[in-house]
């Protein structure tokens, strides 16, 4: 029986090597825990640790690495979703009135 060795692609000026193969790996796998922050603890050779808790700043947004090519720093995105925001629907929100409920269109 053949043993079947995957060829994988090399990218001139890449530091991966040949033998790394990430076929099996989940892309995302720890995003959820990380939004969550985190711990860092550093052991120094001095014997002192220092623990660092790092938590995401409020509003923090994630962006892919092929959208991070297009959009620099946070005024690009920000411009081009602004641009975006009147193409969004309308929204409709639900009162109550006197037992019922009825939709008022927010403008």
């Amino acid at each position: 029986m053949k043993k079947v060795v995957a060829k994988v692609a090399q990218v001139k000026d890449s530091d991966m090597r040949a033998e790394y193969d990430f076929t099996g790996g989940a892309r995302g796998k720890h995003y959820k825990a990380m939004q969550a922050g985190y711990t860092i603890t550093t052991h120094n050779t001095d014997g002192t640790t220092v623990v660092k808790d790092v938590t995401p700043k409020k509003g923090a947004v994630a962006l892919e690495p092929d959208i991070m090519a297009c959009f620099p720093d946070s005024e690009s995105v920000n411009r081009a979703l602004r641009c975006l925001i009147p193409l969004l629907p309308k929204k409709h929100k639900t009162k109550t009135l006197a037992g019922r409920k009825v939709k008022k269109r927010v403008a």
